[in-house]
């Protein structure tokens, strides 16, 4: 595999990385700024989901940035507000700051989780275009593993140790930030723009094997698009429905509950704060093992495959957690503990790997930074309600409930991928165009 695109994919992948870790680092502060900051459950609930609303934020609005200045230029925009953010939010004295640093930083999350992935699949050739987008999800788990393991090395540091573990972000943030002024810019962007001579050099840095086919191809995918950029069109209805659900049905399983509050959730289930925090770096690890074993499987077996496996088993497993809150009897508390990181495997395995690749693969040329962004933005609403509601549910309805729910919204999952998602394993990017487009 080419060096250069290996190591554009990498660079561009540490806003995945930053995306992962600021998302996970809040579950083990949460104990520590509710005694701080006196915090309610629905306080509690808002000051997790804030970075969640600027995710929304994030997602939306940096896709007519980035068709206006490039996937790069905006990757910079990221690096410098998780930066600002993570200090930010290590010195904060109040609510009000913090809340604040944390919506700064989830609209650098929401931009990265559109320009990331966006970036590697426009540079990366179609037979290991989902292998490569992928390790874009890998740095999420890769983050949210390092901010599990930093928030166990961090609990007994001292009362400001929610501090140590906001702070600690800035330091991939700044190695993120100066690594961009290596990585080229997207060659499909570039092309876009008119271009050519040095989108021309890029395909050909990165080993493209014809670099003038690829540039013919992606000219008359854009030349086919010349009329308008405007995304909410009849034609484009379809494609916008399946990365619309795969979004909600992603985020509808319930995955960021484990991954905001799973010292919460262990605690519950009998454990003491240490080995919550503990337990929750076993999630972190099962996110990551079997992330990896997805990565070499997504462009063997396909996307729609691995999705059907893992709503299988995501079901069995958050069924088997909301029996656990029914009655202790049936599913004891090391059960349970199992159950979830049985739910964390089949999520990693199936929609984790999945939803970021499908993403960035399946809108045409011409409109993938919006098409990419409103699914983003899908994604993010979801999650950041189920990140406001989760501390009420889990208080007024009870584990039970709410674990079942999740678990009974993979059945219409399962049948979506099942009969309506097209797979898009070996594709090319002009090839999923005329799958997806309906023409008038």
């Amino acid at each position: 595999m080419n060096k250069k695109l290996v190591f554009a994919t990498v660079v561009s992948a540490l806003g995945s990385l930053l995306f992962g870790f600021d998302t996970a680092v809040i579950s083990g502060t949460t104990k520590y700024i509710t005694q701080y900051f006196s915090l309610t459950d629905t306080t509690l609930g808002i000051t997790v989901s804030m970075a969640l609303w600027g995710t929304v934020v994030g997602s939306i609005a940096v896709g007519k940035p980035g068709d206006l200045f490039g996937r790069r230029a905006m990757l910079f925009v990221t690096a410098a507000m998780y930066l600002v953010s993570s200090v930010g939010c290590a010195l904060s004295r109040s609510l009000e700051a913090l809340m604040i640093f944390r919506f700064l930083g989830g609209i650098a999350i929401g931009a990265a989780s559109v320009m990331a992935p966006m970036y590697i699949a426009e540079l990366s050739p179609a037979r290991i275009r989902g292998r490569l987008v992928a390790v874009a999800q890998f740095n999420i788990v890769i983050g949210i593993l390092i901010a599990f393991f930093s928030n166990y090395l961090l609990v007994n540091i001292g009362p400001d140790n929610w501090r140590w573990m906001f702070g600690v972000v800035a330091i991939p943030s700044a190695l993120f930030f100066i690594l961009l002024f290596i990585v080229p810019e997207s060659p499909r962007w570039l092309m876009k723009m008119g271009r050519r001579e040095q989108a021309k050099g890029v395909l050909a840095g990165v080993g493209a094997s014809n670099v003038e086919s690829e540039l013919e191809e992606i000219g008359r995918s854009l030349q086919e698009e010349h009329g308008t950029t405007k995304l909410l069109q009849r034609k484009y209805a379809f494609v916008i429905m399946l990365a619309s659900l795969l979004a909600f049905f992603t985020q509808a399983s319930g995955i960021n509950v484990i991954m905001y509050y799973a010292p919460m959730i262990f605690e519950k289930a009998g454990a003491s704060t240490s080995s919550a925090m503990l337990e929750a770096v076993a999630v972190g690890i099962t996110n990551l093992i079997f992330t990896i074993i997805a990565m070499f499987l997504i462009d063997k077996i396909g996307r729609r495959p691995l999705l059907m496996i893992g709503g299988v088993g995501m079901f069995i497993s958050l069924a088997s957690a909301a029996l656990h809150y029914y009655d202790s009897s049936l599913v004891s508390d090391a059960a349970m503990v199992v159950s979830i990181l049985g739910f964390v495997a089949c999520f990693a395995f199936s929609q984790g790997a999945v939803v970021w690749v499908f993403l960035s693969e399946i809108f045409p040329n011409r409109i993938r930074g919006k098409g990419q962004a409103l699914g983003s933005f899908v994604d993010w609403v979801v999650n950041a309600f189920v990140g406001l509601l989760f501390p009420l549910a889990l208080a007024n309805f009870g584990g039970g409930d709410v674990f079942m729910f999740f678990a009974v919204l993979m059945i219409p999952f399962f049948f979506f991928v099942l009969k309506i998602m097209p797979e898009t394993k070996g594709k090319s990017l002009e090839e999923l165009e005329k799958l997806v487009v309906v023409d008038n």
